[in-house]
C-alpha cells in the first residue's frame, strides 16, 4: 500500500534536519533536463509563468541558476523535512522517530513538478515548480507531457498489493494518470461542518492530509480497511456519505 502527497510551496532549509539518514531522488536525470531549460528564464519569464512577484521569481531564477547535483546534506535536505505547509503540519515529520521514517520510506510517496516522485528521506534542493505550470520544454508543451508515463510507472514497480492511497491534490495528481495506473486508488475526502452541513474545507482538508499520513505511518497500516479507524482530531469514517472507493471522513465541530 502506497501513499501519495502533494508538495508544497513553502519550504525550510535554514533548520537542521533531525535525522541524517538520506537517499537520492530516482529521476534526477530528467530533473536535470528541466533545469537546463529553466535557468534560461529571466526574472520576468518566471513572474509571468508563475504568477509571482518580481521578489520571488528572482529568489527562483537563482535557485535553478544554482542548482547543482551530487546532492549532500551541505547543500540539501530531505524531503520531508523540506517542505512545509498544511499537509507537512500534519505530517508533523520533525517528531516522527527512526522506525517513523522507514516506514514512511516504504510506504509514502511524495509528487513533484521538478522531482517527479520523491520518498521522503530524498535529498533535495530548494525550487519552486507546480505541476501544473504550462512550462514548454523538451518532451511538450507542459510538465504533464514532460513526465508522461514515467510517473505512473514508477509506483506501478511498488505497489506490491495494487492499492494506492490517494492523499494529493488533483493538480498533481493528475499526473499519475490514475484511468491508466494498475491499482486500486482509494481516494480520502475530508469534510467539515459548516454554517448546517458536512463541506470540504481547504485548509483543514490539507492538514487532514497529512494527518491521515502520519496516522498511517505511525500505525504501520498495511491493509487499506484499517485506514477507515483514522480517528485523528475528531475525525470519523462516514460509510453513509462513502461510494466505492472515495472514503468520506466528516468531523462534526463549527470551523
Amino acid at each position: 500500500m502506497l501513499i501519495v502527497i502533494s508538495p508544497a510551496k513553502t519550504l525550510d532549509f535554514e533548520s537542521d534536519p533531525i535525522t541524517k539518514t538520506h537517499t537520492q531522488p530516482r529521476f534526477l536525470k530528467q530533473s536535470q533536463q528541466l533545469i537546463d531549460d529553466l535557468e534560461k528564464l529571466s526574472v520576468e519569464d518566471v513572474a509571468g509563468l508563475m504568477k509571482l512577484s518580481d521578489k520571488l521569481a528572482a529568489l527562483n531564477v537563482a535557485r535553478f541558476q544554482t542548482w547543482q547535483p551530487p546532492f549532500n546534506l551541505e547543500n540539501a535536505k530531505q524531503a520531508i523535512l523540506a517542505f512545509k505547509g498544511d499537509v507537512y503540519t500534519g505530517i508533523d515529520a520533525e517528531s516522527l522517530d527512526a522506525d517513523d521514517f522507514e516506514f514512511a520510506q516504504q510506504h509514502l510517496r511524495i509528487l513533484s513538478g521538478l522531482y517527479g516522485i520523491l520518498k521522503p528521506l530524498d535529498l533535495m534542493q530548494a525550487y519552486r515548480l507546480e505541476m501544473g505550470t504550462k512550462f514548454a520544454n523538451v518532451k511538450g508543451k507542459d510538465l504533464y507531457q514532460f513526465w508522461g508515463d514515467s510517473l505512473r510507472e514508477s509506483l506501478e514497480t511498488e505497489l506490491d498489493d495494487g492499492v494506492l492511497i490517494n492523499l494529493a491534490s488533483n493538480e498533481y495528481f493528475k499526473a499519475v494518470q490514475a484511468k491508466k495506473l494498475n491499482a486500486r486508488i482509494i481516494t480520502p475526502v475530508f469534510k467539515d461542518w459548516k454554517n448546517g452541513q458536512y463541506k470540504i474545507i481547504s485548509f483543514y482538508a490539507k492538514k487532514a492530509r497529512g494527518l491521515m499520513s502520519r496516522y498511517i505511518i505511525q500505525q504501520r497500516l498495511k491493509e487499506p480497511e484499517q485506514v477507515k479507524q483514522f480517528d485523528t482530531d475528531g475525525y470519523r469514517y462516514s460509510e453513509e456519505m462513502s461510494s466505492n472507493d472515495d472514503w468520506v471522513f466528516i468531523r462534526d465541530h463549527e470551523s
